[in-house]
């Protein structure tokens, strides 16, 4: 084996099984994995200068074929079902030898990363990647040691191992299909195969840090953005993918500690992640500048289009897939923080689409209210975030995030109410999605009337205002707020027929009722309380 690159004396790829690779190229700089990636034919440069690239067969995750290994550590902790798929001990290193096997004979990538900006926290990870293009997405999400740091990395914390090329036997290797992600917390060890979506990367390791810092540090792990203002007041935002977090959390005149996985310790509210991973579709300079300008050498696009005859992106075709993206290191946002981590937060936003246009474009909430919401998760699941979604579907996950929570939502849950108590955080709901009417009728929230909502949530001019509560809901809806026409205000307000929106709110309460059954079991008065009230007519 051929060894070219950075690495620790003492590191090796031998114990990975993997000593019969051809050449490990280890910790390559963007521009050798930039160069690497265009020889190979993985992608070629937009006019930014950002690498461009596609990602095959899968341009989303694919729930269905995530698997956790079940064995004495996870037996009776993780919360087993659809999202949670067992996968035997034995089945696992019967696929790791076959992956190391294929592997045997070819060029990987090799990187040194690490997740957490607490240091109390850190947990070491080292990145084997059959594409030159995955290796640069790892050094563009995950945080970035210096070199000191990587001569010292002899063994990481955890390793990730992708093989895009290499395609299971579902009846064989017991996978669903051919395409999988398996996490081992025995082993210490994520081994994915069949998919060259480079969020299987970035999402396992959120997977994992989901199940050690609550569990065994009682840290909350979030999937949240999270920024800070002047005054150090520090903001985090709860949505699904297409929610806007990545968006509203960009903003230029607040610090940017992360767009997507946090966690909140007793020290503050760290990110987990060195960069950036944002939705591309219909993207502007006009819209969100701050992302738009973070497109230039050292970011990867993947699977956009470009115009015809050029190599200018055309953010509005989506022809390939509607789960464009675009990759980059966090200080490719001028006002980044770093480190990426600040106190206690102020404000916590829980940012929903909802395709039914029923829910307020901002209001706030009791306590009960915020746990209920939480472990509700409503929003409206975006096209092309995950395969076979070609049009938004109402949808419930929790502690917006269900598809990467090893643990039980109450767990998350209970930390949640206990550090809201504690640092006495105001809560807001906010609807991005859909007013005047449901999908397909209504129209989406206007960008500039909801950064307008943040703002003065985030200011305190929403502290002395009038608040309405809604009749089914219960939320607290302000009368007005500057720079916000007062009619959107109330939702049942844009809508012309008024007794459609009563039917539609009404409808909405019970799918919200029907699916906090699983839960009923284990919530307190409080946050049973807070359901909304099914309207008998």
């Amino acid at each position: 084996m051929k060894e070219i690159g950075l690495k620790a004396a003492g590191a090796t790829l031998e114990s990975l099984g993997l000593g019969q690779v051809a050449t490990a190229y280890w910790n390559l700089t963007p521009a050798q994995l930039v160069v690497e990636s265009i020889k190979n034919g993985e992608g070629d440069l937009s006019d930014k200068g950002a690498l461009s690239v596609d990602t095959g067969e899968f341009k989303g995750r694919s729930p269905k074929d995530r698997f956790l290994v079940a064995d004495s550590l996870t037996e009776d902790s993780v919360w087993w079902g659809d999202i949670n798929i067992r996968f035997a001990p034995a089945d696992f290193d019967n696929l790791y030898q076959k992956v190391t096997a294929y592997l045997a004979g070819k060029n990987v990538y090799v990187r040194d990363s690490y997740a957490c900006a607490d240091p109390q926290y850190r947990l070491n990870i080292r990145v084997v990647t059959e594409y030159a293009f995955a290796n640069m997405f790892a050094n563009n999400l995950f945080l970035r040691p210096t070199k000191e740091e990587i001569l010292n990395t002899n063994n990481p914390d955890w390793t990730i191992i992708a093989a895009p090329g290499f395609k299971a036997e579902a009846a064989v290797d017991k996978t669903r299909q051919h395409n999988f992600a398996i996490i081992n917390f025995t082993k210490r060890c994520v081994l994915i195969g069949g998919t060259g979506y480079t969020g299987e990367i970035k999402k396992s390791i959120f997977g994992v840090l989901n199940f050690l810092l609550p569990h065994n540090e009682k840290v909350l792990s979030m999937h949240c953005s999270a920024n800070v203002g002047k005054d150090n007041d520090v903001a985090i935002f709860f949505g699904l993918s297409g929610t806007g977090k990545t968006t509203l959390s960009a903003d230029p005149n607040r610090g940017l500690i992360g767009d997507d996985e946090h966690g909140w310790s007793n020290n503050g509210v760290f990110n987990f992640e060195g960069g950036c991973y944002a939705k591309c579709v219909d993207l502007s300079a006009e819209k969100e500048p701050e992302i738009y300008n973070a497109i230039k050498f050292g970011a990867i696009l993947e699977n956009i289009i470009y115009e015809e005859g050029t190599n200018s992106p055309d953010y509005k075709d989506i022809s390939k897939t509607e789960n464009t993206r675009v990759s980059y290191p966090i200080d490719h946002i001028s006002n980044a923080v770093q480190p990426s981590r600040a106190g206690h937060p102020k404000n916590i936003f829980f940012l929903t689409a909802d395709a039914f246009g029923v829910l307020p474009p901002i209001s706030r909430l009791t306590p009960g209210q915020a746990m209920y919401q939480f472990i509700s998760g409503y929003t409206a699941k975006v096209a092309g975030t995950e395969v076979g979604v070609k049009e938004p579907q109402a949808t419930f996950s929790a502690c917006f995030g269900k598809a990467f929570l090893p643990l039980h939502p109450t767990k998350y849950a209970e930390l949640l109410g206990k550090k809201m108590n504690e640092h006495q955080v105001n809560v807001w709901l906010v609807n991005t999605g859909w007013s005047g009417g449901p999908y397909g009728i209504g129209s989406r929230m206007s960008l500039k009337y909801t950064r307008a909502m943040i703002t003065a949530a985030l200011e305190g001019k929403l502290d002395n205002v009038t608040f309405e509560n809604h009749p089914v809901f219960g939320f607290a809806m302000p009368t007005s707020c500057d720079n916000v026409p007062a009619e959107i205000l109330n939702p049942r307000n844009t809508w012309a027929d008024k007794d459609a929106y009563d039917n539609k709110a009404n409808e909405l309460a019970q799918k919200y009722v029907k699916n906090f059954e699983q839960f009923a079991s284990q919530a307190n008065e409080e946050i049973l309380a807070a359901a909304p009230k099914v309207l008998v007519k």
